[in-house]
């Protein structure tokens, strides 16, 4: 069973869920920086990882890093790594990438160096002088941070945001990834009630439930190393085994998700089931200022109309002074707001006990964290 090393991407802000899932895998840290996590672990890993993984947009295995300012040295480097090892002779290789802070910035070129060397390295393994890359996929991604290169195969194919439950969704959807950050964030229990007012196509609360139930989040999709002939067929069979046997079938977590819209309501029941947590989820229209804590122990999770989706400055302002109102007569229940808004704490009438900085794609939000529910304004 063979040692790889890995890179975990994410989003920007998440590297420290990263990391602490990473370690919860059994699997060693090696470094972090700036949206990647990179770590050690044997071949059960790149089934485990893409099945188990909340929080990471992808799972790379690494295939080597090495400096280089000119493309002779971008050559050389990437022709020393062990690509036979992995790549068949029918097999199709195309590369991606990015650079950022080097000396080699033309991402074109680089692709285009890269795909050569590769080529050059196949042809001195396999005897062949033309390939025809009509077998399986291996995606080759490379990353230069201050001519450091890094050159990656992909394992995952579609980003391990997409779950498989959210084949349809409303605007701007909030990354599934950020969602169980934020639900991590807000410190979900069996005993309170998480309550999202703006569901939009249920992502809060299926994530939430999902982390509840210990759900994993890659049971029910496919991956692209599913294809990778160098890999055990059986790790996929052991890491579902093992998804199945950890989650938790009767569980009394509940979590409700409410919106004007019916057709929101809709797809968030529809999402829950594909996900299998639709016991654990209450779907329902209502507008947020009609929220009533009825007794219980509450914690609100949302994501309200923001940038895009709400261009009146006006409508926005009044939204969230309305939520500011409503929220704040909910007793001691505690309120996490992800808004991508500079001037929402103004508006909402009450500054956060706490603000952490995220990120929905390349979009930069702000989570704003009311811990103790006062009906204090500013």
């Amino acid at each position: 069973m063979g040692y790889y090393e890995y890179v975990a991407t994410c989003l920007f802000g998440l590297e420290k869920f990263l990391a602490d899932e990473i370690e919860a895998l059994g699997y060693k840290k090696l470094e972090t920086v700036d949206g990647r996590v990179t770590f050690g672990g044997d071949e059960d890993a790149v089934a485990r990882f893409n099945i188990f993984s909340r929080y990471a947009q992808r799972l790379y295995i690494k295939l080597g890093s090495f400096y280089a300012s000119t493309f002779t040295e971008l050559f050389d480097g990437t022709k020393e790594l062990p690509f036979e090892c992995f790549i068949g002779k029918d097999d199709c290789f195309p590369v991606t990438g990015s650079s950022i802070k080097s000396k080699l910035t033309s991402i074109p070129d680089c692709q285009s160096i890269i795909k050569k060397a590769i080529v050059e390295k196949l042809k001195e393994s396999y005897r062949v002088d033309w390939f025809k890359e009509s077998g399986t996929l291996y995606r080759i991604e490379f990353f230069i941070s201050r001519d450091i290169v890094t050159i990656m195969i992909d394992t995952s194919g579609a980003p391990l945001h997409k779950r498989g439950y959210r084949p349809d969704s409303n605007a701007a959807p909030l990354r599934e990834t950020l969602a169980a950050a934020m639900v991590k964030i807000a410190r979900p229990r069996t005993d309170v009630l998480l309550w999202d007012p703006f569901c939009g196509s249920g992502t809060i609360a299926v994530e939430a439930a999902m982390l509840m139930t210990n759900t994993a989040p890659g049971i029910n999709r496919g991956f692209a190393a599913q294809q990778f002939e160098f890999l055990d067929n059986n790790i996929w069979k052991r890491a579902k085994e093992e998804a199945k046997d950890k989650i938790i079938r009767k569980c009394e977590f509940e979590a409700f998700a409410s919106d004007i819209d019916d057709k929101c309501v809709s797809l968030t029941k529809a999402n829950a089931k594909r996900a299998g947590v639709e016991n654990n989820i209450r779907a329902f229209k209502m507008d947020m200022r009609d929220i009533k804590t009825n007794g219980r122990r509450g914690t609100i999770v949302c994501n309200p109309p923001y940038g895009e989706r709400l261009m009146d400055l006006k409508s926005v302002e009044k939204l969230y002074n309305d939520m500011g109102n409503a929220f704040s007569a909910l007793d001691n229940w505690q309120i996490y707001i992800i808004s991508s808004f500079d001037g929402f704490e103004k508006a909402y009438g009450k500054n956060a006990d706490k603000i952490r900085k995220l990120y929905n794609g390349r979009l930069k939000c702000n989570y704003y964290q009311y811990f103790k529910n006062k009906k204090v304004r500013i």
